[in-house]
């Protein structure tokens, strides 16, 4: 499918918002005064940021509101529900740590557990996908979480947490595209079952359906070469995990290193988002003899 950069963006950096929103709300990061005020602040900025570029995609932004409306059958519009009322009941949260409040800790558990909702919500947007046999996977909700764990407890400076995710997250990438690389052979999808006439003989596209490009050929078809995706999975794992790690573990502790680490995080994990979309196979595409 088509790589757009602002649903790149917007996956990758709400995930990590809440990712560090989760650890702060936790209580696991000790944060007090200005210090909460900045990390809170950052925590905001990237779940807010990436939110808002998510309607840079939308046909019409100015109907952004509606997606709140569907909730009940559609998943973007629960992961708008999801992430408006958890940016509101962390709130109270933020102002208890930056001002000194005496809030329930409860409430900050149960915000980290709706941070975790939240991406889960925007992982099965795509993982109800069963037009995208790629998308859809138990593996694809699996993948957002990891990728938010990781690089919310790189910016929250929970090292040792920070050192597991990472490995795990390189477990998880892996199984990812293993489990992906099969899934459309897995369903047996064909021209002829797309068209219904596999069963009297073998199907084949004669001439396309179009004389000129249509929007489905630009939003459902999209080639990457073998040799192209296979740099591209090295980079990932070398830029979302390896280079992190050796990062937290060689350099000196303090904000500078964390900060680098979570910056080449970062890259590698728009890389792997860049490929989570570039690579997913639409059923769609049978008809214009994309296979």
């Amino acid at each position: 499918m088509n790589p757009a950069p602002s649903v790149i963006l917007f996956t990758t950096l709400s995930g990590l918002g809440f990712g560090l929103l989760a650890f702060l709300s936790a209580g696991l990061v000790e944060v007090h005064g200005l210090h909460a005020f900045f990390f809170w602040a950052a925590g905001y900025a990237l779940a807010v940021g990436g939110l808002l570029l998510s309607t840079f995609h939308l046909g019409n932004p100015q109907r952004a509101l509606l997606a709140f409306s569907q909730w009940r059958s559609s998943w973007l519009s629960r992961e708008a529900v999801a992430a408006v009322a958890t940016l509101l009941w962390l709130a109270p949260v933020a102002l208890s740590q930056w001002l000194g409040f005496d809030w329930p800790p409860f409430w900050g558990l149960v915000g980290a557990i709706l941070c975790a909702a939240t991406i889960f919500t925007t992982s099965m947007i795509y993982a109800q996908l069963k037009t995208v046999p790629r998308w859809n996977t138990w593996i694809t909700p699996v993948m957002f979480q990891s990728f938010a764990l990781a690089g919310g407890a790189i910016l929250a400076g929970q090292k040792p947490v920070a050192l597991v995710a990472l490995a795990a997250l390189a477990v998880v990438q892996a199984l990812v595209w293993r489990i992906g690389d099969g899934r459309f052979a897995q369903l047996g999808a064909s021209i002829g079952t797309a068209t219904g006439l596999g069963s009297i003989g073998t199907v084949r596209v004669f001439e396309q359906p179009h004389t000129s490009p249509n929007y489905l050929m630009r939003e459902m078809i999209h080639v990457v070469g073998r040799k192209h995706a296979q740099k591209l999975r090295i980079i990932t794992l070398l830029f979302a995990v390896v280079l992190p790690l050796m990062l937290l573990v060689l350099a000196p502790g303090g904000p500078t290193a964390l900060l680098c680490a979570a910056a080449l995080h970062l890259l590698g994990a728009i890389t792997s988002r860049w490929l989570f979309f570039a690579q997913a196979e639409h059923v769609v595409g049978l008809y214009y003899g994309a296979r």
